[in-house]
Order: C-alpha cells, then sequence, then structure tokens
C-alpha cells in the first residue's frame, strides 16, 4: 500500500485538472493591473495641499460634546443633528478660563503667487492664519475674503513660486468615478483617501447655492477645505461636509464643486465679499400630482408659491402658480436648482425666465436685484367677499371659515378662508387644520363665491392646485375633485 501512495498523490491533481476542479486565483494579475494607481497623482499635485491653523481669541467658552468637535446646539436641531458641517476639530477651553481656541484644516494654493481656497468655517472667525506647506513652510495668511453661503473662503500668503493645483471641470464627473482627497485629518498632514463619486447635484439643509458632489471618500475632522481631485490630477471639489451619527466618517461626505468655489473665489478676490442676485419668489417642489393639475407633461421646474410685490419677478410679470422651468437658458430640474441659477445671475442685467402659466410655454425677462433682508409684505385690503358663515365643499372635502382680517392684514393677503375640518381627498393630499386657503392653481382668490364655482363646474377626477398659507409658508397642495355638487 505504501508504494502506491507516491503516485496517487501525482495522480490527484491530474485528475483535478482533468475534471476542472482546480480553482485559478480570483483576482487575475491583468486584473489587478486596471486598477487605479494615484501614486503619480498624489506626487504632483500633493505638493500644492497645505495644512491651515487658526487661532480665534475666544469670547466666551463655547459648548462642546465629549469628544469636542461639534457643539451641542447642533447635535439637537432635528434639522441639522445629521449634517456636521462644522468639522476642523477645536481645542476644548477650560471652563475656568477662556484661552485661544484653534481649529485645524485644509487647503490648497491656486495661484504660484499665493492665493489659497479653503472652508469659511475654518478660518472665518479666526485673528490669526498659519499656513503650513509640504516642505515644512509656514507662512502668516491673510483672510481675504469668506462666504459662509457657499463655506468658501480665499487666503494669500507671501510667496513666490508655489506648486499650485490644476482646476478641472466637475460638470464632466460621473457617479462611479474614481476620487481622491488630500488632507490632514485629526492633524496627519498629506493623508491621502481615495472612493468614488456616489452622487452629484446634492442639496443639504440650508445650502440653497451649492448643488454637493456626494462621495465614499474618508474624510474626518481636519480635511475640511482640502481638494478632491479627479484621477486627471484636476481639482473638481473642497471637501466640506459628513454625513455622521458619530462625529467620524461613515462612509458619506459632501464636496463643493470647483467651479462654485471659483465664482465665489473671484469675488472675494476684486471685491472682498460676494454679491448674489435674487428676484423676489418663493417657491416649492413640483409633484408628479402638482404636474397634473398644472398640465404639465412631467414633474419639474419650480413653482412658485409667492411673489414678492415690486420686486424684480413681479416687474416682470411673474405670479404666484407658475412654473419656472428655465434660468437663463439653464434648465431648473427642481426647486432647489434656483436659489443657485438665480443666485449666479448678474444683478441689473436681463434674466429670461422659462416658464409655464395656464398649461402652456412661455418667457419673461426679469432684472435681478441684490440679495437682501425680506422685507415685509405690503398690506391690503382684508377679507372682502368672505362668507358670513362655515363654507362646505364636499367634492374636496372641506368646511371653511372666514378669517380674522387683521389675521390677513399681517400677512398682506387680500382674501382667504381658514381650513376648520379636513376629510376625504383633501386630507389624503395633506391639507390641514389651521391652513388658509388663498388661491387655486395660478388664481389668486377674491371672494367664496369664486371658489364655490371653480368647484363646482371641475371635473370628477381632476385635480385642483389649493393655494394654502400654512404658518408663514405658502404652498401648493394638489388634492382630487370628488363626485356630488
Amino acid at each position: 500500500m505504501p508504494t502506491y501512495i507516491p503516485l496517487f498523490k501525482k495522480l490527484i491533481p491530474s485528475a483535478m485538472l482533468a475534471a476542472g476542479l482546480l480553482l485559478t486565483p480570483v483576482v487575475s494579475h491583468a486584473a489587478l493591473s486596471n486598477l487605479p494607481d494615484f501614486t503619480r497623482l498624489v506626487e504632483t499635485q500633493g505638493r500644492a495641499v497645505v495644512n491651515i491653523s487658526a487661532r480665534q481669541t475666544a469670547r466666551t467658552p463655547a459648548p462642546r460634546t465629549g469628544n469636542g468637535m461639534v457643539p451641542d446646539e447642533l447635535l439637537n436641531d432635528p434639522l441639522f443633528s445629521e449634517f456636521f458641517r462644522r468639522f476642523a476639530p477645536q481645542q476644548q477651553a477650560p471652563q475656568q478660563q477662556t484661552p485661544p481656541q484653534r481649529s485645524l484644516g485644509s487647503g490648497f494654493v491656486l495661484s504660484s503667487d499665493g492665493y489659497i481656497m479653503t472652508n469659511a468655517h475654518v478660518v472665518g472667525k479666526a485673528d490669526d492664519i498659519t499656513v503650513s506647506t509640504p516642505d515644512k513652510r509656514e507662512f502668516k495668511a491673510k483672510l481675504v475674503g469668506a462666504d459662509t453661503r457657499t463655506d468658501v473662503a480665499l487666503l494669500k500668503i507671501e510667496g513666490a513660486n508655489l506648486p499650485a493645483v490644476t482646476v478641472g471641470n466637475p460638470a464632466l464627473l460621473k457617479a462611479g468615478e474614481w476620487v481622491v482627497a488630500i488632507g490632514a485629518p485629526f492633524g496627519f498632514d498629506n493623508s491621502v483617501t481615495a472612493g468614488i463619486v456616489s452622487a452629484k447635484g446634492r442639496q443639504l439643509p440650508g445650502d440653497a447655492y451649492v448643488p454637493f458632489i456626494q462621495t465614499d471618500v474618508a474624510v474626518n475632522p481636519g480635511n475640511s477645505g482640502g481638494p478632491l481631485f479627479n484621477l486627471d490630477g484636476q481639482v473638481v471639489g473642497i471637501n466640506s461636509q459628513i454625513y455622521s451619527r458619530s462625529g467620524g466618517f461613515m462612509g458619506i461626505s459632501f464636496a463643493i464643486p470647483i467651479d462654485v468655489a471659483m465664482q465665489v473665489a473671484e469675488q472675494l478676490k476684486t471685491k472682498g465679499r460676494v454679491s448674489r442676485a435674487m428676484i423676489g419668489v418663493s417657491v416649492q417642489e413640483v409633484s408628479r400630482d402638482l404636474a397634473t393639475s398644472f398640465g404639465l407633461p412631467r414633474p419639474a421646474g419650480a413653482l412658485v408659491s409667492a411673489v414678492e410685490p415690486n420686486g424684480a419677478a413681479d416687474r416682470a410679470g411673474l405670479k404666484a402658480g407658475d412654473i419656472i422651468l428655465k434660468v437663463g437658458g439653464h434648465a431648473v430640474e427642481t426647486a432647489g436648482d434656483l436659489a443657485r441659477l438665480i443666485g449666479g445671475a448678474r444683478v441689473g442685467e436681463p434674466l429670461p425666465l422659462d416658464i409655464w402659466r395656464n398649461k402652456a410655454p412661455r418667457t419673461l425677462t426679469a432684472h435681478p436685484t441684490e440679495v437682501k433682508d425680506p422685507g415685509q409684505a405690503a398690506a391690503r385690503t382684508p377679507n372682502a367677499g368672505a362668507p358670513a358663515t362655515p363654507l362646505v365643499l364636499k367634492r374636496l372635502g372641506l368646511l371653511l371659515a372666514p378669517i380674522n382680517p387683521a389675521q390677513l392684514q399681517r400677512a398682506g393677503l387680500r382674501f382667504g378662508l381658514a381650513v376648520q375640518r379636513v376629510e376625504g381627498n383633501a386630507a389624503r393630499a395633506g391639507v390641514q387644520p389651521g391652513d388658509v386657503l388663498i388661491g387655486l392653481g395660478n388664481e389668486t382668490l377674491a371672494s367664496a363665491e369664486v371658489l364655490v364655482e371653480r368647484v363646482s363646474t371641475a371635473r370628477t377626477g381632476e385635480t385642483l392646485a389649493l393655494k394654502m398659507l400654512r404658518g408663514n409658508v405658502v404652498l401648493f397642495v394638489p388634492v382630487l375633485v370628488g363626485e356630488g355638487n
């Protein structure tokens, strides 16, 4: 028996090979050669990435979480609890004294003469800013300007022949494409992380002017303000925010597109501040039901829910119930696109608006004004034409009652009916007791008679866009018309 063992050992591999049972490595050398190599990118572009240390004289001790990174009031805010947008680590200030607070972040050299880009939340309130380069040089930096709305800041150091980045075009990025971040997470300078583009054009709470690039690149405290590169070694974004339950990286990070940042930087460089345009409208998303009620082929654009009296939109002829489809030739896919497109327009210059009104397209021209604090609406004649008793609209499922004229006057409205009870189609559409009905589609209601006539003559199954005032917000609610009178 022992004499057959060597032969048996030799025969087993041959037999298994003949049967196709011997396994080859899952990843071949050819497959490995197709994986990206970031070494050249890091060698050439890493020299332009800098560390930033910002010192702020503390006026009062700021509350901190246990790890000293995220303010408690931000954690407790239900709207922003998941979005830790200001994640540069800060030293915990002793409660018995108020020493300077320091924050660490990253940045990158835009031009060889010393202009540097970073996040506004890293340096915006600093009294002293120090920039460290990869070759261990340190420079005192001057804050040229910071824009909190986009979280972009521009610094200037006294240097010459500095290595600078190459700016790319984020519009060419595609979901699934490899990207690389270089920065100083937790102070570890020139750390390199890589991942892919997860999505583009993300709108985050409080950031109407930035269509963020979402990635799965590891970004942590200290990466703020650092560059996001494509595989061609071009900067396509500034790493700015993370989505986290812990304050650290959890697989979702957001970068400001570099074209948005460059527009801001140019204004900061030439004027020291950012000028944004406005036309004076409030808008909401166009749902599929709203699109149907307005006769729009598909849900797109921004539905105008209110127009500021005597504003640029009002002077252009824009009305509540219009749907803005394009601004200056650029498509408005969602309501979030509008602030960015109008904000980037030139103040005072003609701006074409492609809109949808009365189930047909048309074009208006507005002359945007500069963004300012919204003023109070002008008072108008209160609630003429309101019914003396509650009004029942069975086809919608609404019980409406006259509203206090003083309330209407404070809201700057001429007419409105308060929702007392909701049932049926109106309840399913989301109408709530306490809402104030002020219009139907493009029409602003002037009396209860107009409302009754419009509802009574509507086809069964037709969708009416009810213009409602809810608190201080005007919105449209699509309600299906039921049977009956």
